[in-house]
Formats: C-alpha cells, structure tokens, sequence
C-alpha cells in the first residue's frame, strides 16, 4: 500500500462529523470501541458503524473511513467475509457521485484490488489471458 489505511481512516472519519449530525456522538462510541478492543467486541463496533453508514448513504467520508476499517478487520481476521465486505463497500462508493475527496478515490481504488486480490480476484495479465487461450479444453 502507498498509503496508511488506519491513518486514512482517522482523517475520514474526522471529515464525517457533519456528515452524520445528532447520530456523531453514537460514532464516536462505536469508534472508540472499535478502535481500543478486539475480538467479539470490537466486532460488534465494527458491525454497527457498518449499519451507521447504511443509514447515511450520501456520507462519502463516513463511507470511506468504514471501507479503511473494513480492511483493518480483513488483516486483523483474514475471512472471506471481510474482503467481500471490502469490496461491495468500494464498489458502491466509487460508483457514488456525491462529493468525495480525490485522495480517498486513489486510495479506495488501491484498496478495492487488494480487497479483490485476497478474493483471488486479481485481473489477469496479458501472459495469463494467451495460456488460458493456449490451454487445450477437455476434447482438444
């Protein structure tokens, strides 16, 4: 990565403030109980900070930070649940036209081929695509 994604998601997360009004204070909880704990309960912080963002679908740095805490939790506890996570996240903030800022787009786009690659999503080459053309199918 060219890029810290717990530093990325702190400045995200900071940039949410107004995006979220009266329910900040409810983020700042599950924030800092994601952040200060493992295990079930951060979890459980994980997953209602996820279901915060699903109630604000135009808060583009909310979003952002919840994509770079998505792949925290997917290098914390590395499950196919998290990557598929991870990438539904970024598909649908990089497809968003709401405002967002030009680093994130960068960065989530970097992070959208790692969350793809853990998958074994990675695009295939130009040496990858002629073997599978080269490669004889069963009754060649």
């Amino acid at each position: 990565m060219r890029f810290d994604p717990a530093l990325a998601a702190q400045q995200a997360f900071h940039q949410s403030k107004a995006e979220l009004g009266h329910d900040w204070d409810t983020a700042v909880e599950l924030e800092d109980t994601f952040s200060c704990n493992a295990g079930v309960t951060a979890r459980e912080a994980y997953e209602g900070l996820l279901a915060l963002a699903a109630r604000y679908p135009q808060a583009q740095s909310f979003h952002a930070f919840c994509i770079y805490i998505t792949w925290q939790q997917a290098t914390e506890e590395t499950i196919a649940r998290h990557f598929e996570t991870g990438m539904k996240l970024c598909e649908a903030y990089l497809v968003s036209r709401e405002a967002r800022t030009e680093q994130d787009v960068e960065q989530i786009e970097e992070l959208y081929g790692s969350f793809r690659a853990g998958l074994g999503l990675e695009e295939e080459d130009e040496i990858q695509v002629e073997y599978r053309k080269d490669t004889p199918k069963g009754g060649d």
